[in-house]
């Protein structure tokens, strides 16, 4: 039967696997788990049948990896003919190793693992992982063993029965007179020549409609250009990606590259510039020209703001005229043939807007960051040669890395790779030149390999503004039940029930004005938020925004709310946001900063460019003095006041920040909320605070003078040192209240000017 090529799935790839749809398997007679034998151009390859994915039902799909795609010589969207295949169990298998694997010890038990299942013949080439690094983007972790001889003879199934032998000759000596007489067989011959397959569709992961996109503009031209001229228009000559460092721009150049029987040649930036006058633009010439004597042909340009900024803004002549060479080149007099150039920046605006339009750059698309769906594409690619201890659920790890780009997400699947590294490190012998292959067999990445990762992994999206990632969840927050109910309402309710929101034409709130008196906890309530919402976090400290010079203040605000949208979900948080958003008219000599700053904010919140899954929370204890435009519906439009805490309230944050610390049975809790009237939730912490540091005191002292009288007892242990009730007592007396009458009375007031939502008693 005649199937049509497409990519696998990223996790399934490097298995031997082809998923081929239900339709065709019926119509081939075959089931899950049967082999089959794929042929194409160049030869054909044994593959697993696994039942097709469900878009491809009824559509005569075959998907098989890239490295059978190379081995077999065909493209995605070529059609391969399927044949069963007859596989027999295997007794024995006989493997050639490479001869640059250093491991000492028997290693059957780990090639047997690998090979389980999968189908194999002599003379075949199969390239298995021993180690624990990522397979990343590249195949050097994969080894290549060569199938020298299988009992029985011919097409075989690797069981857990089988024995594999190890032969005394490595892989890599086999001749190349043998490897000419099989070049009927195309994996003997990759085998024999050694040549790696690049990266293929598979080792991208969350880029799905950018990949597609991109196979679009390039792919269908240089296939089918006889479409195009029954249209009657010319094809497409260029894309520009960009999109945030590390996101994979380039990986998808050089995937096309590698998937497209095409010319590929690239352009770095740094190379091609020379100091000598004409020198630069020639080699750029020289570049245009090699491709259109190799056409069809792919030119790829990385970081191309590096060597085509805006002429209006650069002072160096040299670029200039680099700009005007490749204008010229792209949409001169001559043409450029059947060359498509593809370009990657992460600065897009910073690149000559002569280069972004029609028939240059013909489509611009952005490569975002990805969505929690893509992160864990991009796990289960750089995991997918792993091995995972049972604990880790690639899931879990895909929600909680918000931010993460594919470069980051590559990183820290190698940090946790490491810290694997680390546990078994005592026991390799460094001094000899191989390991021992039983080490080897018992590495396994664990859960809190990958846990440690995360927290050493800065995300690259949001490296530019100040990121913190919140551990306060809603019990680290004692009291304050109905300003948690109202959080809940307008943040995290939003962005875990879009369904229901969008069913009843509910707008999510853009923002909240959090106010109250200093202590009472309008910053932990902001950082439990986002936690409990898996939201990233985004702090902005008022005045660092603020700048001397004219329009960089500005410039600060956009590139913050620029930030969130890129990686929404994201709560952006203004700490004291009257500081930045005082009422316009009222700033005295910097009035001008401050207003346009307001200005922008509103623009912000409230303007053309929407804010999807994005929530502002600012923060002030002096509402009154923010200018008033903020504060209308559709901008900061909850304001929720935070109270200074009653006496159960009082008794909730006390019992936050006594859990960690050993209380004497004296100690009475509910005793020493009513004692504390008026104290705010950091008065109440930092009670608890002096009251240990007493405690610590007096343990110490009795510790020295222990020493000084030479007593044989160890004197005061860390084990039995108390908080009592007495150091309470002392602590009230040296802690004094935030908050007086004065300042109770005057945020009542604001309360009833501000307003504050109400709470149905039955949702609290």
């Amino acid at each position: 039967m005649k199937l049509r090529v497409k990519p696998l799935k990223q996790k399934d790839a490097g298995r031997g696997l082809a998923a081929i749809d239900r339709t065709a398997m019926a119509a081939l007679g075959i089931e899950n788990g049967d082999h089959v034998r794929v042929e194409g151009t160049d030869g054909s390859g044994l593959a697993r049948v696994w039942p097709g994915y469900p878009e491809d039902d009824d559509r005569e799909v075959i998907r098989i990896d890239g490295e059978m795609r190379a081995s077999i010589g065909v493209a995605v969207d070529d059609r391969v003919t399927v044949e069963t295949v007859n596989a027999s169990p295997a007794r024995a298998v006989t493997i050639a190793l490479p001869e640059s694997l250093r491991i000492r010890g028997d290693v059957a038990p780990i090639i047997q693992r690998k090979l389980r299942g999968r189908a194999v013949r002599p003379d075949q080439q199969v390239k298995i992982s021993l180690g624990v690094g990522p397979s990343s983007s590249s195949t050097a972790q994969r080894l290549p063993f060569r199938i020298e001889e299988t009992d029985p003879s011919g097409p075989v199934v690797v069981t857990d029965s089988t024995r594999i032998r190890v032969a005394e000759a490595p892989a890599t000596t086999t001749s190349e007179s043998e490897a000419a007489e099989e070049t009927a067989d195309s994996e003997s011959e990759t085998a024999s020549s050694g040549r790696q397959p690049g990266i293929a569709y598979e080792d991208i992961g969350g880029l799905d409609d950018e990949l597609e996109q991109v196979r679009e503009m390039i792919e269908l031209p240089m296939r089918h250009p006889e479409l195009f001229q029954q249209l009657g228009i010319e094809p497409p000559k260029g894309v520009l990606l960009h999109g945030p460092p590390g996101t994979g721009k380039t990986l998808i150049a050089k995937a096309v590259a590698n998937e497209i029987d095409a010319y590929f040649t690239d352009i770095s930036g740094p190379e091609i510039m020379s100091k000598y006058y004409g020198e630069s633009e020639e080699q750029l010439r020289d570049v245009f020209e090699e491709a259109e004597e190799n056409a069809p042909a792919v030119v790829f340009i990385d970081e191309i703001d590096s060597i085509a900024p805006q002429r209006g803004e650069t002072s160096g002549d040299v670029e200039r005229r680099v700009v005007a060479q490749l204008l010229s080149l792209l949409d001169g007099l001559d043409g450029r043939g059947e060359v498509v150039v593809i370009a990657a920046t992460n600065r897009v605006n910073a690149v000559d807007p002569a280069l972004r339009r029609g028939g240059r750059f013909d489509r611009e698309i952005e490569v975002g960051v990805p969505d929690a769906t893509g992160r864990l594409e991009i796990l289960q690619v750089h995991t997918r040669e792993m091995p995972l201890a049972d604990d880790v659920g690639l899931e879990d790890y895909a929600e909680r890395t918000h931010g993460f780009v594919g470069a980051d997400i590559e990183q820290l699947a190698k940090e946790g790779a490491m810290n694997a590294l680390a546990r078994i490190r005592p026991e390799i012998d460094l001094e000899r030149d191989e390991i021992d292959a039983e080490t080897l067999e018992s590495l396994r990445v664990r859960e809190g390999d990958l846990d440690t990762a995360i927290g050493e992994v800065q995300p690259s999206a949001l490296r530019e503004v100040f990121v913190e990632v919140p551990t306060v969840s809603w019990d680290s927050v004692g009291g304050l039940d109905e300003t948690k109910q109202l959080l809940r309402e307008a943040i995290q309710w939003p962005l875990e029930h879009p369904d229901i929101y969008e069913t009843l034409a509910l707008d999510d709130s853009t923002g909240l004005l959090l106010y109250g008196p200093p202590g009472t906890g309008k910053t932990l309530l902001a950082k439990a938020i986002a936690h409990e919402a898996q939201a990233n976090f985004i702090s902005v400290k008022g005045p660092e925004l603020l700048n001397k010079y004219v329009g960089e203040s500005e410039k600060g605000v956009r590139e913050v709310f620029e930030k969130a949208r890129t990686n929404a979900p994201a709560v952006v948080f203004f700490d004291e946001i009257d500081a930045i958003a005082a009422e316009r008219g009222s700033a005295g000599g910097t009035a001008g900063v401050s207003e346009r700053v307001v200005s922008q904010l509103l623009t912000e919140l409230d303007g053309l460019e929407t804010l999807e899954d994005v929530v502002v929370i600012a923060t002030s204890n002096r509402p009154d003095r923010i200018d008033s435009a903020l504060l209308r519906p559709g901008r900061l439009d909850t304001h929720v006041h935070v109270p200074v805490p009653d006496e159960q309230a009082r008794l909730e944050i006390l019992r936050v920040h006594a859990q960690q610390r050993p209380l004497a049975d004296d100690v009475t809790l509910p005793e020493l909320a009513a004692d504390t009237e008026g104290f705010v939730g950091a008065d109440l912490e930092a009670l608890c605070r002096e009251a240990s540091l007493e405690a610590a005191r007096a343990a110490i002292k009795a510790g020295d003078d222990t020493t000084d009288n030479d007593h044989t007892d160890e004197g005061t242990t860390a084990e039995s040192v108390e908080v009592t009730a007495t150091n309470f007592e002392h602590a009230v007396q040296t802690v004094t209240p935030s908050v007086d009458e004065a300042t109770r009375a005057h945020y009542t007031d604001l309360e009833e000017t501000f307003g504050q939502p109400s709470i149905d008693a039955d949702m609290q």
